[in-house]
């Protein structure tokens, strides 16, 4: 099974690249986020034509989640119980033996903002998700723009970075939090190496060309299902082409 996560900012945006990358890879599943539509909107039509099932839930502008599958998609349920603002930003549904989780976590602005201090409360409910919801030997398989580098190897300079709120030591320790209840990196399970990145951001002038950039979108499993993996790799051609998406496909394969 060939899963995949992919921060397409802005999904209509983005329609034909995402239908071409697809047509070329044909991936099992793809997990999309800041679609940025409302689900009135959304282009159904485009993924009916290209042969896939999915769900979503959106709004206009910002946020939202999608999720794409060739196999029926069940148990589908979004967001957190506890807030309705968290239905665009937290997906899943069981597709054949495993249940797929895609998140798009929250950016957090600055580290004295209050945005940053819901990033650090979302990952602390979203520990509490995981928790109440599946137990560490369940097959989950959790993807997604984390909105977090995890490690020194995962940003272009971690000096220059170290409080920035996608590197800050609070939100890493977060997410350290998460990944101890049952999950394992899947792409470092594969690649040991520096400057494998999946954003680039616009505004800095020639970051992807110059390779400036961040590991923020992820594959994570538990356990039963990453022992399971045979490959996962980052594809940056996405990212190189005209009016892309400033991040790029995480794509991994399990032996399911």
């Amino acid at each position: 099974m060939k899963i995949v996560s992919f921060n397409v900012n802005s999904l209509r945006a983005r329609l034909g690249i995402v239908l071409g990358w697809l047509a070329e890879q044909k991936p099992d599943v793809l997990c999309v986020q800041e679609t940025k539509v409302q689900d009135a909107d959304f282009p159904c039509q485009a993924f009916d034509e290209a042969g896939y099932r999915y769900v979503y839930r959106g709004q206009k502008s910002y946020n939202g989640v999608a999720i794409f599958s060739r196999s029926e998609l069940e148990n589908v349920a979004f967001g957190f119980d506890d807030d309705p603002r968290d239905e665009a930003r937290l997906i899943r549904a069981d597709i054949g033996p495993i249940t797929v989780v895609n998140t798009y976590v929250p950016q957090g602005q600055s580290p004295d903002s209050a945005k940053f201090r819901y990033k650090l409360d979302w990952f602390e409910r979203l520990a509490d998700y995981f928790r109440t919801s599946f137990e560490p030997q369940d097959p989950v398989v959790w993807v997604g723009d984390l909105n977090i580098a995890p490690e020194d190897r995962d940003v272009y300079d971690p000096k220059r970075l170290a409080v920035h709120v996608c590197f800050h030591p609070d939100v890493r320790q977060r997410l350290k939090k998460v990944m101890k209840w049952g999950f394992v990196d899947v792409f470092r399970m594969h690649c040991d190496e520096v400057g494998k990145y999946t954003f680039w951001d616009y505004r800095m002038p020639g970051a992807f060309a110059r390779n400036l950039g961040w590991r923020l979108d992820h594959i994570m499993a538990t356990p039963e299902v990453a022992e399971m993996s045979t490959a996962c790799h980052i594809d940056t051609a996405p990212r190189a082409v005209d009016r892309p998406s400033d991040h790029t496909p995480v794509i991994a394969q399990f032996d399911i």
